[in-house]
């Protein structure tokens, strides 16, 4: 895990959440804290952030429903050869 990637993320999250002790791999979702209308914005805070670009086949929940999957999720966009 990208400790800045983490610590960019977890201090996004905890500006929505009233949770202190997130954990990397606790399920944003099943915690009840994301709304459909905060799940486009989590994304749009990924590509503005980390300067990836979210593709329509991106959009699944296992990229963005923990702090760790959106670390695998942004490590892995940024390791991906650039499309021509």
């Amino acid at each position: 895990m990208n400790p800045q990637t983490r610590a960019r993320t977890a201090a996004y999250l905890s500006r929505f959440f009233p949770v202190t002790d997130l954990k990397d791999d606790d399920d944003l979702f099943a915690l009840g804290f994301v709304s459909s209308m905060f799940a486009m914005q989590l994304v749009s805070f990924v590509e503005h952030e980390f300067g990836v670009t979210v593709e329509e086949e991106d959009l699944e929940l296992d990229h963005f429903q923990s702090i760790a999957a959106i670390d695998a999720f942004v490590a892995r966009k940024l390791s991906a050869p650039a499309a021509r």
